[in-house]
């Protein structure tokens, strides 16, 4: 593959997200909403050198939510995080990539996107209205994937 080495600047909207694919459940998405920031040349320089330092660099931090188990802090988020990689994308994208999702029966179970910008299928509320992951869950394991 081929590598450019730039920093990303600060401030910008983004949205980290990833598919885990886990035996026995299929493919599972994690979303976090937040920002990129800048880091000083001093902290981003031992930071860069101890992955590689040819790899595009962005930092990011994700929007805290009160009262989260998962969006917290920012230590609790890369500890519930499928691995070390993910997607970045520009812009808060985390309602479209849920509506995505669950037109083709992947569950998201990871998310800070505030339920007021939230679409699902009007068939969802029958799995559950209270707590929204756990309703993914059934309801995709009940209509079956639309992808092969």
């Amino acid at each position: 593959g081929w590598s450019t080495r730039f920093v990303t600047r600060g401030n910008m909207p983004s949205t980290m997200h990833r598919i885990n694919l886990i035996n026995g459940l299929g493919p599972v998405m994690q979303i976090a909403e937040g920002y990129t920031v800048e880091l000083s040349e001093q902290v981003h320089k031992v930071l860069d050198e101890r992955t590689n330092p040819t790899w595009p660099t962005t930092w990011f931090v994700p929007n805290l939510v009160k009262d989260s188990l998962v969006f917290n802090d920012v230590y609790s988020v890369m500890n519930a995080w499928g691995a070390n990689h993910c997607v970045l994308t520009y812009g808060h994208i985390g309602d479209l990539l849920i509506a995505l999702a669950s037109l083709l029966r992947i569950p998201v179970y990871m998310h800070n996107v505030s339920q007021d910008r939230i679409f699902r299928q009007h068939s969802w509320n029958a799995f559950g209205t209270a707590d929204a992951e756990s309703a993914d869950f059934r309801a995709c394991h009940n209509y079956g994937p639309l992808y092969g």
